[in-house]
């Protein structure tokens, strides 16, 4: 029986505004953050407890605290797919995707610096979108529960950056 694969649209809109200044991009949102309707919903996805650490702030549990903690710092937040086929939440099985335009943040934002959360959105920036943006992406180890080898403290290192590119 040969499996049928249909192309998921992405379902989250950006979230940025007129004063975000650094634009984090995921690759395409996991089932847990399809479900939830929000960036980064699965439960063990280190990104909002990184993003935290490294902020100096408190872990946002709401979506709208999620929300407002983004804002606050200046961080604008999508992904780089708007569509594929995917099995599950798994990167690895990404085919037929579908880059976002990203010029409606980039118009909009005084966008300074991106970075891509992990390798799947780094490989699909830099062939899809990196050409129109003129902004070279940096890559940051991925928060996803799938980069077991990396422990919250091992990740916080890396992402460290973030505040020096928000000039905190």
């Amino acid at each position: 029986m040969q499996e049928i694969h249909q192309q998921i649209v992405h379902p989250i809109p950006p979230l940025y505004d007129a004063r975000s200044e650094v634009l984090i991009l995921g690759s395409f949102p996991s089932v847990k953050s399809r479900e939830a309707a929000f960036f980064y919903g699965h439960p063990q996805n280190r990104f909002w407890r990184v993003t935290a650490s490294v902020l100096g702030a408190e872990v946002p549990v709401t979506v709208p605290e999620k929300r407002a903690f983004l804002l606050a710092h200046h961080v604008a937040l999508w992904d780089v797919i708007a569509s594929c086929e995917i099995t599950g939440s798994s990167d690895s099985s990404i085919r037929n995707a579908v880059p976002n335009d990203l010029s409606r943040i980039l118009r909009t934002a005084p966008i300074r610096t991106i970075f891509v959360n992990g390798g799947t959105a780094a490989r699909y920036y830099q062939r899809f979108q990196q050409k129109q943006t003129g902004i070279t992406a940096v890559q940051l180890p991925s928060t996803s529960p799938a980069n077991a080898a990396w422990s919250l403290e091992r990740l916080c290192a890396p992402w460290s950056v973030l505040p020096a590119a928000l000039k905190l």
